[in-house]
C-alpha cells in the first residue's frame, strides 16, 4: 500500500526565489537521488532542503512504518513565510526600507509500507520461577 508522509521547515531565513531554484532540481525524484544531487549543488539553499528531505525520510521510517529504500518525492512546495521589515540608513539622514524574507518548505514522500511481522507468543514455565543452569 502506498503511504504519503509529510515534513515541513517553517520560516527558513532565505528567500523563496533562491530556495525554489534548488528545489526544482530534485522535485519528482527518488529520495536517494535527490540527496546526492543536493550534496553536489554549490548553493546555500541546498542545506535546508536536505534537512527537510531527511526529516520526511525519518518520519516515513519511524512514524509510518515505510520502507526507505525506494521513497519518491511526490511534492516539494516552497512558499513565502513571514517578512521582517527593516530600514537601512542612507545619505542626508533618510532611510530606505527593505524586507528580510523567509520561506516555508514542505516535502511529501511516498513509499511502500513494510510487511507486518507475525506476532509470536512466549511460552512460560508453569511454576513461574527462573530455571537455574
Amino acid at each position: 500500500m502506498l503511504v504519503h508522509v509529510k515534513a515541513q521547515a517553517k520560516a527558513v531565513d532565505m528567500t523563496p526565489r533562491k530556495i525554489g531554484i534548488v528545489a526544482s532540481l530534485v522535485r519528482g525524484r527518488s529520495v536517494a537521488d535527490a540527496l546526492i544531487i543536493l550534496e553536489n549543488t554549490p548553493k546555500r539553499a541546498a542545506g535546508p532542503i536536505v534537512k527537510v528531505i531527511n526529516s520526511a525520510k525519518a518520519n516515513a521510517e519511524h512514524n509510518h512504518n515505510v520502507k526507505t529504500d525506494n521513497l519518491q518525492i511526490t511534492e516539494l512546495h516552497v512558499t513565502p513565510g513571514p517578512r521582517a521589515k527593516r530600514f537601512r540608513p542612507v545619505a542626508r539622514g533618510s532611510a530606505h526600507p527593505y524586507q528580510k524574507r523567509t520561506t516555508h518548505i514542505t516535502v511529501i514522500v511516498a513509499g511502500e509500507e513494510k510487511a507486518k511481522k507475525a506476532t509470536t507468543t512466549k511460552s512460560t514455565t508453569t511454576t513461574g520461577k527462573k530455571e537455574s543452569k
